[in-house]
């Protein structure tokens, strides 16, 4: 199982929703197509962050954003 979530959800929420069950996040980040990505330490915590957010789980691709900065 992948420690990543897409989920159709603001960050702030998801932090929030992470934080209301102790569950650290690795990464997260907006996603360019809405939604958040949010990447946990371990698949136990994304298990449990998967049957929290439920129908809000986005399936199939997304559209991130580009992390890397250009080169001058």
């Amino acid at each position: 199982m992948s420690r990543a979530l897409n989920v159709n959800a603001t960050e702030s929420h998801v932090i929030a929703a992470c934080a209301k069950r102790n569950i650290p996040i690795s990464a997260i980040e907006a996603l360019r197509s809405g939604g958040t990505r949010v990447v946990m330490i371990n698949a136990l915590d994304t298990a449990t962050m998967l049957k929290a957010f439920g129908s809000k789980v986005i399936s199939g691709n997304v559209v991130r954003q580009s992390l890397r900065l250009g080169r001058p």
